[in-house]
C-alpha cells in the first residue's frame, strides 16, 4: 500500500495521528487491510497473529509493531483493541484488555472510523461482494480517481486488497455474516443480492432480510442504494428503501419493463444487455434509464462494456459498479471503459495453471447460487476447447452443508463429474453436527458421476487422473481446497498412464 503525497488536506486526513490501536489477528486478510488504513490515517498500530503469513510480513516491513503469537504483555495499555468475530474471549490479549477496561471495537468499527471524511461505498450481498468491490476499486483507479479500498480478496491487477489513495472514495466489502455491516454508514451502498445465508447467525430468512433493511437505513442522508433487481430479496429491499425515502437505483438483465408494474423504482434503472459471450470475455450494452416525460422511463446514459473475464454474473456486478462510478462523478463512457480493465480478484475463477492440455481453476464459491454462476461460466469456457468440467468441492461449514444439501447437489450437477471432500469446519465442530459430512451432498448427486472422498489430497489425485485434454478442473470452496490446484497441476505434469477419462472409471487410480 502506498502513502498519500503532501497536500492541503493532509492534517485532516491524519486525524488519528498518534492514537494507539492493537489488532488481534492482524495477519488475517480483513484485519491487515484495516491495519494499513489506520496507519495511513496516522494511527500507531500494533498487533499479533497466531500464524504469521505474507500479510503479517508486509505489515512488519511497513514499520508496524507486530508479534507472532498472542500474549497479554503485547497489548499497549492505552490502545483501542480491535477484534474480529473469530477472536474468542479466552484470547489472552482480549482477556487483559477486558480486565483493564480498555475499549474493544470490532474490525468493522475500526474501518468505519478510518472512512470518516471519505465517500464511503459499501458493497453488501450474500455473494458477489469481493468481485463487485474489487471491480469498482480497479475501475476507479483506471479512471484516474485513485480511490482507497479495503477488500477481503486481492485485486489481481492492483496486487493488493488495501490502498489509501488521494481520491475521496473508499470502497469496502460489507460483511453480513456477523452483522458487522451494521457498523457502517456509507454514502453509497451496493447490494448484489439478499439470499439467506449464515443461518447459524440469523433466526430465519426474515431476520436475514431485516438486517439488510437495517443496513440500507444507515445510508447517509442524500446517499444512494444501488440494488440488484434480479434477486428477489434485493428487489424487496429496493422497494422498502424507496418507501422510506432513500434514493434508489436498480440494475438487472431486464429493462425497466421488467420491474414490478413496469415502472422505475426510485430514480433509475441500469439494464445490462449481454451481446456476446466467450471463454475469456463478455460484451454488453449498459443503459441507465430515469424518469422521463409523463413518468415513462427515458434513457439517461448508455455505454458499451467489454469485460476481460467470463460470466453473466460478473457482468451483472459490473452494472452495479457502473452506477456507483457515475454517482461518484466518473463519466458514463469513461466508467464503462475503466470497468473493461478488470482482471478479476483472487480465488474468483482464478486460473492456477495448465498441464497436459487441462486448465485448473480455483474459485471461492461456497453457496449454491455461487456454484450455479461458477459452473455456467465454466461450461461456457470448456465448450470452446470441447472439454468437460470436473469439480473438486469442499463444503464450508457443517451448518451450511445441512441447510443447503439439496441445493448444493442440484448446483453441482451442472458439472460433468464431481468429487466432494469432507467439510471445512471453520468455526464449527463436527460434534455439534453428527452425521453431516461431505457425503451428505455427494449422495444426493444422481444426475452426474459423483463420489465422496474425505481426504482432499486423494480427491485432487482422482480429479487429475480423470482429466483429459480440453477439460477444466475446478477446485471449489472457501476453505483449504484452494491449495489443491498445485497438487493437480503437479500430477497432470507427471508421467502417467492414460487415465480412463472418468472419475468413476478404471484409470490409474480407480474408485
Amino acid at each position: 500500500m502506498t502513502s498519500r503525497p503532501d497536500r492541503v488536506q493532509e492534517a485532516a486526513d491524519r486525524f488519528l495521528e498518534g492514537q494507539p490501536f492493537h489488532l488481534i489477528g492482524i495477519g488475517g486478510a480483513g484485519m491487515s487491510v484495516v491495519a494499513q488504513l489506520l496507519a495511513a490515517r496516522g494511527a500507531r498500530v500494533s498487533g499479533s497473529d497466531a500464524g504469521g503469513g505474507p500479510a503479517f510480513e508486509r505489515l512488519a516491513a511497513q514499520g508496524m509493531e507486530v508479534h507472532l503469537g498472542h500474549d497479554a504483555a503485547q497489548v499497549p495499555r492505552q490502545a483501542r483493541v480491535v477484534v474480529s468475530t473469530a477472536i474468542k474471549e479466552t484470547n489472552p490479549e482480549l482477556a487483559i484488555a477486558r480486565q483493564r477496561g480498555q475499549e474493544v471495537i470490532h474490525r468493522s468499527q475500526a474501518l468505519a472510523l478510518a472512512a470518516q471524511g471519505l465517500d464511503f461505498v459499501a458493497v453488501a450481498g450474500a455473494h458477489g461482494k469481493t468481485t463487485t468491490s474489487g471491480m469498482l476499486a480497479e475501475a476507479l483507479t483506471a479512471a484516474g480517481t485513485d480511490p482507497s479500498f479495503a477488500i477481503g480478496g486481492t485485486v489481481r491487477a492492483l496486487g493488493t486488497g488495501a490502498h489509501l489513495g488521494t481520491g475521496r472514495a473508499l470502497v469496502a466489502e460489507a460483511d453480513e455474516s456477523d452483522r458487522s455491516f451494521l457498523n457502517y454508514a456509507p454514502r453509497i451502498a451496493i447490494v448484489t443480492n439478499v439470499e439467506p445465508d449464515h443461518l447459524d447467525n440469523y433466526a430465519d430468512a426474515q431476520d436475514f432480510e431485516q438486517a439488510f433493511a437495517d443496513f440500507a437505513s444507515r445510508i447517509t442522508p442524500g446517499g444512494l442504494l444501488i440494488a440488484c433487481a434480479q434477486d428477489p430479496g434485493s428487489l424487496r429491499l429496493a422497494q422498502r428503501a424507496c418507501e422510506q425515502g432513500t434514493r434508489v437505483i436498480t440494475f438487472s438483465q431486464e429493462g425497466p419493463s421488467g420491474l414490478p408494474g413496469g415502472e422505475l423504482l426510485g430514480e433509475g434503472h441500469v439494464h445490462l444487455d449481454i451481446t456476446e459471450r466467450s471463454a475469456s470475455a463478455t460484451r454488453a450494452r449498459i443503459t441507465l434509464s430515469g424518469p422521463g416525460p409523463g413518468g415513462q422511463p427515458a434513457v439517461m446514459h448508455r455505454a458499451d462494456l467489454v469485460l476481460g473475464v467470463p460470466g453473466d454474473h460478473v457482468a451483472l456486478d459490473a452494472a452495479g459498479a457502473w452506477a456507483a462510478g457515475i454517482e461518484l462523478g466518473v463519466g458514463p463512457k469513461d466508467m464503462a471503459r475503466a470497468l473493461g480493465a478488470f482482471g478479476g480478484t483472487g480465488r474468483r475463477f482464478e486460473e492456477r495453471g495448465r498441464a497436459a492440455g487441462v486448465r485448473v481453476i480455483d474459485d471461492y464459491a461456497h453457496h449454491p447460487t455461487e456454484i450455479d454462476a461458477l459452473l455456467a461460466a465454466a461450461r461456457q469456457s470448456a465448450a470452446e476447447s470441447q472439454g468437460r468440467v470436473l469439480v473438486v468441492f469442499q463444503p464450508h461449514l457443517f451448518s451450511r452443508t445441512r441447510q443447503f444439501a439439496e441445493r448444493f447437489a442440484q448446483a453441482l450437477s451442472a458439472a460433468d463429474e464431481v468429487v466432494v471432500t469432507d467439510v471445512y469446519p471453520a468455526r464449527e465442530s463436527q460434534e455439534d453436527f453428527p452425521g453431516i459430512t461431505g457425503a451428505t451432498i455427494a449422495e444426493r448427486i444422481t444426475a452426474v458421476p459423483a463420489r465422496f472422498i474425505p481426504d482432499r489430497h486423494q480427491a485432487a489425485l482422482q480429479a487429475a487422473a480423470a482429466a483429459r485434454p480440453g477439460d477444466l478442473v475446478l477446485t471449489v470452496g472457501a476453505g483449504d481446497v484452494t491449495e489443491l490446484g498445485a497438487t493437480i497441476l503437479q500430477e497432470l505434469g507427471a508421467d502417467r498412464e492414460p487415465a480412463s477419462g472418468s472419475m468413476t472409471g478404471t484409470g490409474r487410480r480407480p474408485w
